[in-house]
């Protein structure tokens, strides 16, 4: 991830410079942990026939007022009750009738001074940009149907196929043929056409064969003025203020709590209509303001790590980090993303920066998830931006990922040995001539578990396995974050030869490995019509001229758009690709014996987890000259040649000696 991309007002460049302390107080002796904590169901707002209920969590106030008001912003008060201490650190007030309409706020006496208002930590509903809290009537806010509504239902995680996206890029620009651009309602649009005549938007998606979109933040966040929404304003969302209210500049209007509860609903059922499922992307590891966030204001000190001298540590490089291991922050991280669960039918989460939490958070959340639904799935960047309080062995880290069974971690191995490295533009990897990354390649053809074959010692970022199983794994070459696939290869393959005709060989090569590898493939979008994001590496906050997807681009890169499709139909009807343990891996995956430079064959045999095929052979040539391989006698069928591929065959072969079209793969399979 980039660093920089969301602390914009947070933190500066020269304090990010500066480093990351690495003395921290004794997590052992936290004071915070006498505190009482409060999990019941009822935390900040409850409607019933019985009234109004409100319960904050506020162990340390000397005081709590409750503030009413009848607009979301720049009214006064038109109520203020002292809230009553009550049991765990809560503060309670009950008032008669349900107050649908109303909003509200909390202040807190803190040390003899008042702190300023806020909507709470548990806000569901809120006005223009999030400053007050709403009262709505969720039932109201359901889409027809939305009783029997369900995502698609998946045995393991690596039976999804995910598609990364933002709202904006996806369809904002004027060749998307969507009318609700740059909003949760330009996913429910069907019939949409680019100037060609061909599929963006939804049907866009059903045509690719995704299976789940994982959609950046989409949670109240704090960097657009949501009510000056006619100067465009662009950013990603990592700067999380309400955790549990949908972000009002993808809706309609803004300043209606319960329109963007209920547009977002109806973007979920109809991507579930279609077939496809949806991530949530969440960024509990931090705020986008320190004394001044919600957290901060209800709970002052509580939901933070802190250095020895008081200030705020810094795993996040924005200027805080929550902490997690504290019972009242695991709980809300918890019942959060259940009531994503719960009352939008999310059907996965991914968290930001996973390592800052600790492992034990990360396991609740996964076991309670599944309560929720079976099929839910969680992955996250394993990494920190910087150094942290809490001890190396406690964090969800991807070296420490065999300690949650049911989370994955993105492969950063498959990543840079395939293209080259994120941080370097020019560096090139496997699939652009650069030879030496094989065996991490390797690495993640087997989804990072222990083989036989692969010989850790050599991996680039890794020297020994860290997933017990593939289903731990997420396996990709590009994400919103840093240079995108397109950009990396325009910077990297300058040669006199090269030209987007040739990147894009490397570019379907390179999603070719991530796509017929173990573990979970994930794709940025746009990739499979060559879009690009200008050579920005880091457009967190850059205008929609650089993010924009240009639909006409399906048409000028048609074939790259049917190889991506034909790629994603032959990983979904083959489970060989998808084998959910390392004892399947090893005995049904063997590699052959190949001694030249960006040159990769091997074999999954014995109808790998139940595949029709009896053997499917793979070969990766990311050299820049043809390569002859040799290949057991047999009726083949040739599923990829010469940079072309379909999942019903593009003929056949008997086998021996074979040419490998440079910068391509070849993919063959026999049933006996």
């Amino acid at each position: 991830m980039n660093f920089q991309r969301f602390c914009t007002g947070v933190m500066t460049a020269g304090a990010l410079a500066a480093g990351c302390p690495t003395a921290f107080a004794d997590t052992m002796n936290d004071p915070y942990s006498q505190l009482p904590t409060y999990n019941g169901s009822d935390l900040e707002l409850t409607v019933d026939n019985a009234g109004t209920r409100f319960r904050l969590w506020a162990p340390t106030a000397q005081a709590v007022k409750l503030r009413l008001y009848d607009t979301g912003r720049n009214t006064p008060a038109t109520d203020t009750i002292d809230m009553t201490r009550a049991e765990s650190g809560t503060w309670t007030a009950t008032l008669p009738g349900q107050l649908y309409g109303k909003f509200y706020t909390f202040s807190i006496l803190d040390n003899g001074k008042w702190l300023a208002e806020t909507p709470g930590v548990w806000a569901k509903a809120v006005g223009a940009n999030g400053d007050r809290a709403a009262i709505i009537d969720f039932a109201a806010t359901n889409p027809q149907g939305w009783e029997a509504d369900r995502g698609p239902e998946l045995k393991h995680i690596n039976d999804a196929v995910i598609y990364e996206m933002h709202h904006r890029d996806f369809s904002v620009h004027p060749s998307s043929g969507i009318v609700n651009k740059g909003k949760f309602l330009a996913l429910t649009e069907p019939g949409t056409k680019s100037p060609e005549g061909l599929a963006t938007g939804i049907d866009h998606l059903k045509e690719l064969g995704v299976t789940h979109v994982h959609i950046l933040p989409s949670y109240d966040y704090s960097s657009v003025d949501e009510t000056n929404l006619a100067t465009p304003q662009y950013n990603w969302g990592y700067d999380p203020v309400n955790y549990n209210a949908p972000e009002g500049s993808y809706s309609t209007n803004p300043a209606d709590p319960a329109t963007r509860v209920s547009e977002m609903k109806q973007m979920v059922k109809a991507l579930h209509d279609a077939g496809i499922g949806v991530v949530m992307d969440v960024v509990y590891n931090h705020t986008a303001r320190n004394d001044n966030s919600n957290f901060s204001l209800t709970a002052p000190g509580y939901y933070y790590r802190h250095r020895p001298d008081g200030s705020y540590s810094n795993a996040s490089a924005c200027g805080n980090e929550t902490a997690s291991d504290r019972q009242q922050m695991r709980d809300y991280i918890i019942n959060s993303v259940k009531y994503w669960a719960e009352e939008y039918h999310i059907d996965g989460f991914r968290f930001d920066l996973m390592a800052i939490h600790d492992t034990e958070t990360m396991n609740q959340v996964a076991e309670e998830l599944k309560k929720v639904n079976p099929s839910i799935f969680v992955y996250g960047e394993g990494w920190t931006a910087g150094d942290s309080p809490l001890p190396i062995e406690r964090r969800a880290l991807k070296d420490n990922v065999w300690m949650m069974p049911d989370v994955a971690v993105f492969s950063d191995d498959i990543r840079d040995a395939v293209k080259g490295h994120y941080s370097n533009a020019s560096d090139r990897g496997f699939v652009t001539g650069k030879p030496g990354n094989e065996e991490t390649v390797k690495i993640g053809i087997v989804g990072a578990t222990a083989h036989p074959q692969v010989d850790w010692s050599k991996g680039n970022n890794s020297t020994k396995p860290y997933a017990k199983n593939p289903t731990q794994v997420i396996n990709y070459v590009s994400c919103h974050d840093d240079l995108m696939l397109t950009d990396k290869l325009r910077k990297s393959m300058t040669g006199e030869a090269e030209n987007d005709s040739v990147r894009q060989r490397a570019a379907r090569l390179a999603q070719t490995i991530v796509f017929t590898s173990q573990g979970t493939p994930f794709m940025w979008c746009g990739e499979e019509i060559f879009r690009d994001k200008k050579g920005v590496h880091n457009s967190f906050c850059s205008p929609d001229s650089v993010n924009a997807i240009d639909w006409s681009l399906k048409a000028a890169n048609a074939d790259q758009m049917e190889y991506y499709r034909q790629l994603i139909a032959l990983r979904k009807a083959h489970p060989a690709f998808r084998m959910t343990t390392a004892e399947e891996v090893a005995r049904n995956l063997v590699f052959d014996n190949v001694k030249e430079p960006n040159l990769i064959s091997y074999s999954l045999k014995n109808n790998a987890n139940g595949d029709e095929w009896k053997e499917i052979k793979v070969i990766f040539n990311g050299a820049d000259s043809e390569r002859t391989v040799n290949v057991a006698k047999g009726n083949w069928t040739i599923i990829a040649q010469d940079g072309k591929l379909n999942a019903e065959g593009l003929g056949t072969t008997r086998g021996g000696k074979l040419s490998v079209a440079p910068t391509s793969a070849l993919i063959l399979a026999r049933t006996k």
